[in-house]
């Protein structure tokens, strides 16, 4: 059998086997860092490569709903949590902190992949990505002027602005080539692109996993810790907004904005901001790793609940 075809078919197990790899062979996370940006661009130009491309960025009727969606996931909700922080007295402390980067952060760029998983269409999670990295820039604003303890909010802003026009040449270059050269691709080509992307992913997570394995060998009690609110914060926001859109919004859309709700890109900050803004976080970041690549196989049957199809 073709691997390619294989490793589509097989998607969720080719992501646990990539985070199994990263956190027992952390010897191979070295070489990996270099190719950890490359290895985005890939992701997002076969991902959109497999996807029609009038289908990408849907009517634009739908925009505005789409930015009310970001607005609430990138800022609603860091906002509540800045009031529950500083009526508790939280502010600054690395749960907190963790917490307010998680939902501070856009969708990973790997959601329209894990969507396809999951067997509904990419595009919802597409275009939810692609509009949440743009707004970055004004959705991480406000948060960064009311919790000056995240750091230098230049830096983020500049690493969003590159990452938006990084997503951006990766998209134009795919459905240029999808128009011109791929036009009509055949069931064994689009499965060739996915089982592409899902190894991708898998590699790509290797990069990110020694920081968990060391803290577990260190102090397992920490790293249990870290793991466990993660998981909480991963699976539970999935759950959450699954249950208020299910039955209002179609089952790929509902799907799509429940899994980018727990999984965002909050490596964009590690790569962003000062080390000493990241030191208290970075085990919640490594730890994040596992639910993220988890999600596939943990939620497929949750995500398969029947929800009748509705309008934005």
């Amino acid at each position: 059998m073709n691997p390619l075809h294989l490793a589509a078919r097989q998607g969720p197990f080719v992501l646990i086997s990539g985070l199994v790899a990263g956190l027992l062979l952390p010897a191979l996370a070295e070489p990996m860092r270099g190719l950890l940006p490359p290895l985005v661009v890939l992701l997002l130009f076969v991902t959109v490569l497999r996807m029609d491309p009038e289908a990408i960025l849907g009517s634009l009727s739908d925009l505005p709903k789409v930015v009310v969606t970001i607005v609430g996931f990138q800022l609603v909700i860091p906002m509540i949590l800045l009031g529950i922080g500083y009526v508790g007295g939280w502010i600054g402390t690395p749960v907190l902190l963790s917490l307010l980067i998680m939902a501070a952060a856009p969708s990973i760029a790997g959601s329209p992949n894990m969507c396809m998983m999951m067997g509904h269409a990419p595009e919802h999670a597409m275009r939810l990505m692609v509009v949440g990295t743009a707004l970055l820039p004004l959705t991480a604003l406000p948060v960064f002027l009311l919790m000056p303890e995240l750091g230098d909010i230049q830096s983020v802003l500049w690493v969003g602005l590159r990452l938006s026009l990084t997503i951006l040449c990766a998209t134009g270059a795919a459905i240029f080539v999808r128009r011109k050269v791929l036009r009509n691709p055949s069931q064994a080509m689009l499965l060739n692109l996915e089982g592409l992307g899902a190894i991708t992913l898998a590699v790509f997570v290797i990069g990110l996993m020694p920081a968990v394995s060391a803290m577990a060998l260190k102090d397992p009690a920490t790293a249990l810790f870290w793991i466990v609110l993660a998981c909480l914060a991963n699976f539970g926001s999935q759950i959450i907004v699954f249950f208020l859109t299910s039955g209002r919004l179609p089952q790929p859309k509902a799907t799509a904005m429940s899994l980018i709700a727990g999984n965002r890109n909050i490596a964009l900050f590690f790569v962003a901001l000062p080390i000493d803004v990241t030191a208290p976080v970075m085990a919640f970041i490594g730890a994040y790793q596992i639910p993220m690549y988890l999600t596939p196989m943990v939620m497929q049957r949750f995500y398969r609940k029947k929800n009748p199809a509705s309008d934005w």
